[in-house]
């Protein structure tokens, strides 16, 4: 019995084991639920962080590009506009120039120009070229004055149109027209007198000569010669040797009224043969001698530009009246 009595027994109920267990299971799920929570917080600020960062280098690499985008622009724009600034014609290189004159002074061809006035000439298209230049007459040097004035625009007149076919023939790209004229080398007196007469109507020194009614203008060129701002004209035909010929008078009054209309005054007009009496009495009349610059025993240099749009000379010299005009 008392074995029996000395012997202790333990009894384990569920309830208390399961009021325990609940107790454990409750703490560690508000534990695990608590954890969870904290985690999907740091993904939540890992996530901001990381689209922040990536949205502030995205938009400094933009910046970055845009910027330079905008300066290879600007740089793009201004070696464009320094291109285009730059993009006029050339003039002929200093010793092509100066070769070509050398050998066209050297030259043995009849007919030529002196070497004064030939060297006169070039010397004012290396000032000016390249230039927009008007040549009175078809010659020796009609390749010449072309070349020099290489870059720019060279436009030849002459009175025979079967010699212009030729010469353009044999210079492919020349530019050259046939012109018809109505005046006799004899006839200077009366012409000068005239042009004196209408000096405000239609012989005026300022006008459009496709329209003009004077027995001196040569109105019968190409229509689109008479807009062109002409640099430089060089009066070197039609024939005046005899009292016959066409003579200068109608060349020389056309090239004053065209310098004087010009836009881009002043311009030079040079006259050759200004030795003879016609070149000589006829620049005076409508080129003037204050303006004459320079010259040679042969050919005159006028630099016109600013004159009175009511009158050629500010004194009038020549005189209609002076002895037989041919040489």
């Amino acid at each position: 019995m008392k074995g029996l009595s000395s012997t202790k027994l333990i009894f384990l109920q569920p309830s208390s084991i399961n009021k325990q267990g609940s107790g454990n299971g409750i703490t560690t799920s508000i534990s695990i639920l608590v954890s969870h929570h904290h985690r999907v917080w740091l993904i939540a600020f890992l996530s901001f962080f990381t689209f922040a960062s990536l949205l502030t280098l995205l938009n400094t690499t933009t910046g970055r590009g845009l910027s330079g985008l905008a300066s290879s622009s600007s740089s793009a724009s201004a070696v464009t506009s320094s291109s285009s600034v730059s993009s006029g014609p050339s003039p002929l290189p200093a010793p092509v120039f100066d070769a070509l004159v050398n050998y066209a002074v050297s030259s043995n061809s009849t007919g030529k120009m002196t070497e004064d006035d030939l060297r006169a000439i070039a010397k004012v298209l290396r000032q000016r070229g390249p230039c927009n230049l008007l040549v009175f007459g078809i010659g020796h040097e009609t390749p010449l004055w072309r070349a020099l004035n290489h870059g720019g625009r060279t436009v030849f007149v002459d009175e025979n149109e079967y010699y212009v076919a030729h010469v353009e023939g044999r210079n492919p790209g020349l530019e050259a027209y046939d012109v018809s004229y109505t005046t006799k080398v004899r006839e200077m007196p009366e012409l000068i007198a005239a042009a004196r007469q209408h000096l405000r109507g239609e012989c005026r020194p300022v006008q459009n000569l496709l329209f003009s009614d004077c027995r001196l203008a040569i109105n019968d060129l190409p229509n689109q010669l008479y807009d062109v701002a002409w640099d430089v004209i060089l009066v070197d035909g039609p024939k005046g040797f005899s009292a016959a010929e066409p003579g200068r008078m109608s060349a020389i009054f056309t090239a004053a009224v065209m310098a004087r209309s010009s836009a881009r005054a002043p311009v030079d007009v040079l006259v050759h043969d200004y030795n003879r009496k016609v070149e000589k009495l006829c620049s005076a009349e409508f080129l003037c001698p204050e303006n004459l610059v320079a010259a040679t025993r042969s050919l005159g240099h006028f630099l016109i530009g600013g004159s009175p749009t009511d009158e050629f000379c500010a004194n009038q010299t020549a005189t209609a009246s002076s002895a037989s005009p041919t040489s």
